[in-house]
């Protein structure tokens, strides 16, 4: 069979391990939520992340609607986060009816710039959600001791976290709430799939009901009430456990995904170091106090006006490069939450200028020219 020369920008790890996961789901006559599979998925995700409770959830989007209602944010109550995010971030806020205030990020890493946070601050904030861009930490420090002295809840939009920490803790269990995505673009993936982690004992009960549809229907089944009935106002969070078992057979093998990511990841930037020594380009930055997960490997132009005529050279030469967000600052729907100018300067000077290079298990198996040809790519562009 001919093997396609095309590099996909990502691709989920397939194996034998996910067929056999699926089908003994499949067999056991258990397809709806909170089966089997589904509890011990996150009794994995509990024990890996020392919070007080882990739910799965039919998306990251859901985990982040579900802590954004159990913050109490509403009408009138402002949250913090970075324009330089997907829509699911700043959209969870929205449908409660608070609002959405966008800070600018740091040029290193594309995270939240804290300094900005703190100007950002006002009587009406609620809460702060930082994202943990590219599978690498934000600089949490400064937002726990400013949250501390607000009494600002964090909720961790960790989507592209999973194994992935801030000097030692993961991702997801810093803050009050952490969100994680199973998506089939990220490092662990059920195809469409999330999780809720819960880091406060007092959270959980509650966390429950709105994950059942508003209902006690999880206690009844435990045998801790006679009937279940409607306590709050919900949604179906609860995803099937035929996806839960998919998952758990790639939670099983993170330790073979984490090690080929992070090879490829090193390779990229071994690849891009002269390219940045010439100054066409500035490198993916990983700072002390993160242990990134390589979710991503991206690197910024110097001269921003290069950035979509490279990509078109990546395409032509059949690499799924690829640019990320159109900040929410900028956005139709974004403009009409702040009709003023929002200055985020660096925010729209990194989206401009990145560009992020395939990377996923197994690439270097299937394409083991990648390198090179990333790297022809590159030197014929910059010679020019």
């Amino acid at each position: 069979m001919h093997r396609s020369t095309f590099i996909p920008l990502s691709k989920p790890a397939v194996g034998p391990a996910e067929s056999d996961s699926l089908l003994n789901a499949l067999k056991s006559g258990i397809w709806r939520g909170d089966g089997p599979a589904t509890r011990r998925m996150q009794h994995h995700l509990k024990m890996a992340t020392g919070v007080a409770d882990v739910f799965l959830t039919t998306s990251a989007t859901h985990a982040l609607e579900m802590a954004v209602r159990l913050s109490g944010i509403g009408p009138g109550d402002e949250v913090v986060m970075p324009s330089f995010t997907f829509v699911s971030t700043a959209n969870a806020v929205v449908l409660c009816g608070g609002t959405p205030v966008f800070a600018d990020i740091d040029a290193a890493t594309l995270n939240l710039d804290p300094s900005d946070v703190i100007r950002k601050t006002t009587s009406r904030t609620r809460a702060i959600m930082p994202v943990h861009y590219a599978g690498t930490a934000c600089d949490m420090a400064p937002l726990l001791s400013l949250a501390g002295e607000r009494n600002l809840a964090i909720i961790e939009d960790a989507a592209q976290g999973v194994d992935a920490y801030w000097n030692s803790r993961a991702l997801g269990s810093i803050g009050r709430f952490g969100a994680y995505s199973f998506h089939d673009t990220k490092n662990i993936s059920c195809g469409e799939g999330g999780a809720l982690l819960v880091t406060r004992q007092s959270d959980r009960a509650r966390a429950e009901i709105l994950r059942e549809k508003g209902t006690n229907r999880s206690a009844f089944l435990r045998g801790e009430v006679d009937k279940y009935t409607w306590m709050d106002a919900g949604s179906s969070y609860v995803p099937s456990d035929l996806l839960a078992a998919l998952l758990e057979a790639q939670w099983e093998r993170r330790a073979w995904i984490r090690r080929d990511r992070a090879r490829q990841w090193q390779a990229y930037h071994d690849l891009l170091a002269p390219f940045e020594t010439a100054g066409f380009i500035r490198r993916q930055v990983v700072p002390s106090y993160a242990t990134t997960n390589h979710h991503t490997y991206f690197f910024t132009l110097v001269r921003s006006e290069r950035r979509n005529p490279l990509l078109l050279a990546f395409k032509r030469a059949g690499i799924g490069a690829a640019f990320h967000y159109v900040p929410l600052h900028s956005a139709p729907f974004g403009r009409t939450l702040n009709p003023k100018l929002v200055d985020l300067p660096m925010t729209d000077l990194m989206s401009a200028s990145l560009i992020r290079l395939p990377l996923y298990a197994g690439l270097s198996e299937e394409h083991p020219d990648a390198a090179d040809r990333i790297f022809k790519v590159l030197s014929a562009f910059f010679e020019a």
